[in-house]
């Protein structure tokens, strides 16, 4: 099974070039779907069933593996059975007849408007390493970027004259998002004042550095919004996509259509847009809760 695995990987990278991070994660779940198999006895794929691939999932459930990554982990398990069928080493595809359980998707966790700006307002600019967290909080919330896609941001990709940013996204598609006038201003001060001090005469073709004037790593990224979370007092549990669910939410309450979010998030589905849109609903009700005088 795990050399079919691996040839449906390399499938994925050469003929549908998804991204190195996306295979990873396809790979990861594959395993540990095959590694359940092991576990009941089953060695072949072949011997697999609509039902085993129920189990496994319920199984992920009650080891509180979160409804994102279950989802994520059918999926993986959706590719893997059709490209199977597809070169005939399989019959027929049993998760066909699998629906996606709508259930398990999680709403987005969100930051309010001031919550936002309470974390924003948190890093010192009159540091060197204060004007660059600035610029990438800033850079954030204004492009609703993945922080895989911002670690990766290049200083050419930035487009002051026109306001906007050339993103490379999942699969390597490239999207352009405006870039508002706030962003652009941070941006700047950190390139004039602060990206050359930490280049430190070196070169480097990324936007975003280390104080060694190396390309920041995505823990790098995800420790400064922690701590910068941690010292605007926010209490919501803090997860990598924060910024982006809360741009993306933020533009649809103020009127935004569906499209063009999905085109500045850059989802292949616009059903995952969607979630947001229940944020939008939760919040509805909590204002008519508290203020309707017969809620």
């Amino acid at each position: 099974m795990k050399e079919l695995i691996q040839n449906f990987l390399d499938y994925l990278s050469v003929e549908r070039g998804l991204a190195q991070n996306t295979i990873v994660s396809y790979r990861q779940d594959l395993l540990a779907y095959m590694d359940y198999l092991g576990g009941k006895g089953i060695g072949e794929i072949s011997n697999t069933n609509k039902n085993h691939i129920i189990d496994f999932m319920m199984f992920q459930k009650g080891k509180g593996i979160n409804s994102n990554s279950i989802a994520r982990r059918l999926a993986a398990m959706r590719m893997f059975y059709r490209f199977l069928t597809r070169e005939r080493i399989l019959k027929t595809d049993p998760t066909s007849l699998i629906e996606s359980p709508k259930l398990w998707k999680r709403v987005p966790e969100t930051l309010s408007v001031n919550e936002v700006e309470s974390l924003l307002s948190q890093p010192n600019v009159r540091d060197k390493q204060g004007l660059r967290d600035k610029a990438i909080l800033e850079t954030l919330y204004a492009t609703g970027m993945r922080v895989s896609e911002a670690v990766n941001l290049k200083k050419d990709n930035v487009n002051f004259d026109i306001g906007f940013l050339r993103c490379i996204g999942k699969g390597n598609k490239e999207r352009i998002i405006p870039l508002g006038s706030k962003a652009q201003a941070s941006i700047k001060r950190y390139l004039e004042s602060a990206r050359p001090h930490l280049l430190k005469n070196k070169e480097s073709e990324f936007l975003f550095l280390s104080r060694l004037g190396k390309k920041l790593s995505r823990q790098s990224f995800w420790k400064l919004v922690k701590k910068y979370a941690k010292d605007a007092r926010i209490k919501k549990p803090m997860r990598p996509h924060i910024l982006r669910h809360s741009f993306a939410t933020h533009l649809l309450e103020r009127g935004a259509d569906l499209r063009s979010v999905q085109e500045m998030l850059g989802h292949s589905d616009i059903s995952t847009t969607q979630l947001y849109t229940h944020v939008n609903k939760d919040r509805l009700k909590l204002i008519h809760k508290t203020y309707h005088p017969r809620p």
